[in-house]
């Protein structure tokens, strides 16, 4: 045995045993690949379309007709070609929405319950027929008709 001066420690004292290996489990770190998965995510919500009207392959039906009713209690909107309207057979002086809501509130009163249909002419504007909906919406009407004409060669049903 070496002995050293009393500072230093002796190699008796000193503990000479290695210390085994701490041995830790094994485990995949998830978080980098939660990361890239996340990313992809929000990188295909931006780059997809939603307008789900570019994906349908829409066949509209053509209208039968059904049994005219002469219904008193209800207002018509004509649509015509130009994108004028008619209100109950009164054609309106300018086609803005302002002269239309009044004309629509002034021929129902305060009744929102009676039926509304909007007969366009084939030719009108989309948008002309959407702001006669959207007034009609606004105001509180909810029983909103759209007439068709039956096609050539089809007897009405009875």
């Amino acid at each position: 045995m070496v002995r050293l001066v009393s500072n230093i420690t002796t190699i008796e004292e000193s503990d000479m045993r290695f210390r085994k290996p701490t041995v830790e489990p094994l485990e995949i770190n998830l978080t980098p690949m939660i990361d890239c998965l996340l990313f992809l995510i929000v990188f295909l919500l931006l780059a997809t379309s939603f307008n789900h009207f570019s994906r349908l392959n829409i066949i509209l039906p053509e209208a039968e007709g059904v049994a005219l009713t002469d219904d008193k209690n209800s207002i018509e909107v004509a649509v015509q070609e130009d994108g004028s309207y008619l209100v109950n057979g009164i054609t309106l002086a300018s086609s803005n929405e302002a002269e239309l809501t009044s004309m629509l509130q002034q021929e129902a009163g305060s009744n929102r319950d009676m039926l509304f249909v909007i007969a366009a002419d084939a030719n009108a504007t989309h948008q002309s027929v959407v702001r006669v909906m959207d007034i009609a919406g606004k105001l509180g009407f909810l029983n909103i008709n759209i007439s068709t004409v039956v096609p050539l060669g089809q007897a009405l049903p009875q």
